[in-house]
């Protein structure tokens, strides 16, 4: 797979093409840090690293240059495991899907998601459907962590679909962390204080009841760039109010009232659908 075939595949803004390809071939990637950042016990490392040597680096262009070539050399990675080429799509699109949300937050292109997308690209997290999903550590025991993207279809039938997939994929592709029992999950979205804004019909209500709370966070502004897609510093009075999720939000703000977030686990046996 070339770059501009990548690029095609996961739908990349024309706009951030022609940068990433004005960068080329004058840009000199540092191999050593890319072949770090593509294995799953340094990635963490070797990006911290690669973002202190592109200290500068306008709008995180050269990063997102990097972690391109990163996942353009991952796809045969992805083949030799037997993975299909529509979860490799679904999960590079995460790049992107951060290009357009900083776009919406901000009004123009640009990628600053280089902190989080290392995990893309060193497969340790993969798109299975509407949901996500990441191979981690709990006290020194595989578990599987799963994120919410901020296009995903919550809808029962999706969820349920996703889970289902992600079983059969982790059996085959990571059974020691399939066989853990652990999905657990730690967001916004499972803060018990959205049940008093939704209604029981809410799709994140239905979502929330698949799992076991384990932690719960009072405090904390992360709700508001994915409720309102607005930066975090945003005046709360300046808050859009589009849906009926945005309007009790941001009542409750100006009430002085937190969303926070919570931390829930789904077990092995238990009823992944929540009914």
């Amino acid at each position: 797979m070339t770059l501009q075939e990548l690029y095609q595949q996961i739908r990349l803004q024309q706009a951030i093409v022609q940068r990433l390809n004005d960068l080329w071939p004058e840009f000199e990637m540092p191999e050593e840090l890319l072949a770090g950042m593509m294995d799953r016990e340094t990635a963490g490392q070797a990006y911290r690293k690669l973002d202190a040597v592109l200290a500068g680096d306008e709008d995180h262009m050269k990063m997102l240059f990097c972690q391109m070539e990163c996942a353009r050399r991952v796809f045969d990675r992805y083949q030799e495991f037997g993975i299909s080429g529509e979860i490799f799509r679904q999960t590079m699109m995460c790049f992107p899907r951060f290009i357009e949300e900083c776009k919406k937050m901000h009004g123009r292109f640009f990628f600053d998601r280089g902190w989080w997308t290392y995990r893309q690209i060193s497969m340790s997290l993969f798109r299975i459907g509407t949901l996500e999903y990441e191979l981690c550590a709990e006290e020194g025991k595989p578990v599987i962590c799963l994120h919410i993207p901020s296009d995903a279809d919550l809808s029962s039938e999706s969820v349920d679909d996703s889970l289902k997939q992600a079983s059969s994929f982790f059996e085959a592709y990571a059974p020691d962390y399939e066989k853990s029992g652990r999905y657990t999950c730690d967001s916004w979205l499972l803060s018990p204080v959205l049940r008093e804004l939704l209604p029981e019909t809410s799709r994140i209500v239905a979502f929330q009841k698949r799992f076991q709370l384990t932690r719960t966070q009072t405090e904390g502004s992360e709700c508001i760039g994915w409720i309102f897609q607005r930066p975090l510093d945003t005046e709360i009075r300046e808050l859009p109010e589009n849906t009926t999720l945005q309007r009790r939000a941001k009542a409750l703000l100006l009430a002085g009232g937190s969303i926070g977030s919570g931390c829930g686990v789904i077990e092995s046996g238990r009823n992944k659908s929540g009914k």
